[in-house]
């Protein structure tokens, strides 16, 4: 059982059930973390499964709370949302050193860095698939029927999770993700920084390379805007389709003309992604 001690910041009553943010200090990231966890009404009476939500570039633990409407599905249904932040962070904590946004701090990218300066603080692939989900079990009345699902670069970190930990999730779902880091700009730089410069050590952090090797897939939902600015630059999710197609896995894949890379795009299809979700936890 973990008992590391948590910080309560904050809590607002929504839905009949609960919304709270925490703080804790993290083994994995050596540093103090935030998240965010969202308790349907149904926690009062007994464990409630659990989706992990991976947020994008440059957000917090607060965005998809605030944003994305999820709890109303969420208490309807009984599940409990948890929203990790995207990355350590603090005054001992590297950031991006120019200064841009895409690196660092508030960019993750949800791996374990190998590289220094990052390597010490930057292992948020552990402390979202191993430390987070034994701290929530451990404090909190949920099972350990676990969905995951993310947004950009975390919905690059919630498949790249599943994949990398077969059994872990029971299901699998992203908003424009990310899905063939090793072969995009943002990728390029988060990758060979965290990882160093030899691509050979990106395979196991990016999705379609993962798939290719044969890692089991879980069942897969993806939604991508038609008019994302990053589309065709950056997400790429004709790759992961066609990695599935190899491997004969069909995936539940939607284009939706006029949706762009926004929190109006994530909140105008989470409750598919919940009720999506809630079926195969109930498995």
């Amino acid at each position: 059982m973990d008992d590391t001690p948590l910080t309560l910041l904050s809590e607002n009553r929504a839905f009949g059930g609960w919304h709270r943010r925490y703080e804790h200090l993290a083994h994995s990231t050596r540093c103090p973390m935030r998240f965010a966890v969202y308790l349907p009404p149904q926690a009062e009476h007994g464990p409630v499964p659990v989706l992990y939500w991976l947020s994008g570039l440059t957000c917090t633990d607060e965005n998809f709370m605030q944003k994305a409407g999820a709890q109303r599905v969420a208490a309807e249904l009984g599940i409990a949302l948890v929203a990790p932040d995207t990355s350590p962070r603090g005054a001992d904590v590297p950031g991006d050193p120019d200064g841009a946004w895409d690196f660092g701090h508030g960019a993750g990218f949800y791996l374990n860095a190998t590289q220094a300066p990052w390597a010490q603080h930057y292992r948020m692939h552990d402390y979202v698939v191993d430390e987070l989900p034994a701290l929530i079990e451990a404090h909190f009345p949920v099972s350990t029927a676990r969905a995951i699902s993310g947004h950009s670069m975390g919905g690059h970190g919630a498949l790249v999770c599943a994949l990398r930990n077969p059994g872990r999730y029971r299901s699998v779902s992203a908003f424009a993700p990310i899905c063939h880091p090793s072969q995009v700009p943002w990728g390029h730089k988060a990758l060979g920084r965290y990882l160093g410069e030899n691509p050979s050590a990106w395979a196991a952090w990016d999705s379609c390379a993962l798939i290719a090797a044969g890692a089991e897939l879980p069942p897969i939902k993806v939604d991508q805007g038609a008019a994302d600015s990053f589309l065709a630059t950056q997400l790429q999710p004709e790759t992961l389709l066609a990695a599935c197609a190899a491997r004969g896995h069909e995936i539940e894949y939607a284009l939706h003309p006029g949706y762009d890379h926004s929190y109006y795009f994530i909140a105008s299809f989470i409750e598919n992604h919940l009720r999506w979700h809630w079926i195969r936890l109930l498995g």
